[in-house]
C-alpha cells in the first residue's frame, strides 16, 4: 500500500491559509495545523474588552479554521522566544514594526522542525507572491525556504506555478497541475477557490492578525523603547497598548487613559503594577501612570484625566490618586484642562 503522506499547515485563521490547507487535503495527504502565539497577534482581543463591541462574535479563528477542515490544531507559545525577531530582525521590519521577512521564517523553520520531530513529511503556507510587501514577493521566496532550512519541502498550493517544483511535487505526493498561479493584491482568485471548495465563511479581515503592522501601536511600542532608553518589553506591556489613549505630557510619565466601561474593567486587573487615578465626583475613566511622576505630574495627570470625565465642564473634580495599590488614597481637586491646552503631541497615536 502507498504510505499515506502528512503535512503541517501554517493557520493564521485567515482565507489564505484555509484554502491552501483545503487544496492539499483534497489531494489525499493527511494534514494538521500549527499556529504560533507570538502575543501580538490576539484575534478579536480588543472586541472582547470593549463594551460597545459585545455584539461582534469572538472567536479563536485559528481553532475555528481548524474546525472547518476537521483537522487537528497544535497552538504553541513561542512569545519569549519570538522577542528576539522583534528587536533584532535580520532582514529589518516593514513599513511600521512588523519584522514580517523574520517573522516568516522563523515560523517555517519552527514548523519545520516540528515536521521532522513528529515524522511529517512536509511545510504548508498560504503565502501568494505580491500580497505582503515585505514577505511575500518573488524574491523572498527562496530566501525564507533557505533560511528555515527547509528548503523545497515548503508547499505554496496558492502561488505554486509561479515557483519551482518542490519535492513533494516530484515524488508524486502532491499534483502540481492541482496547485493554484495567484499573484498580486486582489482577492478575486481567493473568493472564487472558496466558492468552488464550499467554503462560504471566514475571516475579516483575511488574514492573521498582528498589531505589529498597525501604525498607532507601533508608535506606542516605540515611544515605550525610547521612554525605557532600551528596546525590551513584557507580555503586559502588548496587552496594555491595545488599549486606552496613550498620553505622555513628559518623557518620564504616561497616562493609559480607558475609554469605556469594557477598557476600564479591563485595566482594574493591572492596577497592582502602576500608580493610578480616578474620577470620584464624576463618571469618568480609570487612568494609569506607566513611569516616575513627580507630584506636580500628578497634579497635571489628574487636571487631563478631569478633562475625560463626565465633569469636563465642571468648576472642580474630584479624584482619588493611588500610589500603592491596596494603600490609601489621595484625595485631590482639581479644574480640568481645556481640550485646547493638551498638545497633540502628548498624544501617542
Amino acid at each position: 500500500m502507498t504510505k499515506q503522506r502528512r503535512a503541517v499547515s501554517l493557520i493564521s485563521g485567515g482565507l489564505d491559509s484555509m484554502l491552501a490547507t483545503k487544496v492539499i487535503q483534497e489531494q489525499g495527504v493527511h494534514v494538521e495545523g500549527i499556529n504560533f502565539y507570538t502575543g501580538f497577534c490576539v484575534e478579536g482581543h480588543t472586541h472582547a474588552i470593549r463594551k460597545k463591541d459585545k455584539e461582534k462574535q469572538k472567536k479563536n479563528s485559528s481553532l475555528w479554521v481548524a474546525e472547518q477542515l476537521g483537522i487537528k490544531l497544535h497552538i504553541i507559545d513561542i512569545s519569549e522566544e519570538y522577542k528576539d525577531i522583534v528587536l533584532n530582525p535580520k532582514h529589518g521590519y516593514g513599513q511600521n514594526l512588523n519584522p514580517c521577512l523574520d517573522c516568516k521564517i522563523d515560523m517555517v523553520a519552527r514548523a519545520w522542525q516540528w515536521c521532522q520531530d513528529n515524522d511529517f513529511d512536509f511545510v504548508i503556507t498560504g503565502e501568494v507572491i505580491g500580497q505582503r510587501p515585505k514577505s511575500q514577493r518573488k524574491a523572498t521566496m527562496p530566501i525564507i525556504a533557505r533560511e528555515s532550512q527547509v528548503e523545497d519541502r515548503l508547499v505554496r498550493p496558492l502561488c505554486a506555478q509561479h515557483l519551482p517544483e518542490t519535492y513533494p511535487e516530484r515524488e508524486g505526493w502532491v499534483k502540481r497541475e492541482e496547485l493554484y498561479d495567484f499573484s498580486g493584491r486582489s482577492r478575486k482568485p481567493q473568493f472564487a477557490l472558496a466558492e468552488k471548495l464550499g467554503i462560504d465563511e471566514w475571516s475579516q479581515p483575511a488574514g492573521g492578525c498582528c498589531f505589529l503592522t498597525d501604525a498607532s501601536y507601533s508608535k506606542k511600542l516605540q515611544d515605550l523603547w525610547d521612554a525605557r532608553g532600551e528596546r525590551r518589553y513584557e507580555v503586559d506591556d502588548i496587552m496594555l497598548l491595545k488599549v486606552g489613549r496613550h498620553i505622555r505630557p513628559a518623557k518620564n510619565f504616561k497616562l493609559i487613559v480607558s475609554r469605556e466601561e469594557g477598557e476600564n474593567n479591563f485595566m482594574r486587573g493591572y492596577r497592582s503594577q502602576f500608580t493610578y487615578l480616578y474620577p470620584t465626583s464624576h463618571g469618568g475613566p480609570l487612568t494609569l501612570i506607566d513611569g516616575s511622576p513627580t507630584d506636580e505630574d500628578l497634579e497635571l495627570a489628574a487636571r487631563i484625566v478631569a478633562r475625560f470625565s463626565q465633569g469636563r465642564n465642571a468648576d472642580k473634580v474630584t479624584l482619588e490618586v493611588v500610589r500603592e495599590h491596596n494603600q490609601p488614597a489621595q484625595v485631590v481637586q482639581v479644574v480640568p484642562m481645556p481640550a485646547d491646552d493638551i498638545p497633540e503631541e502628548w498624544y501617542i497615536h
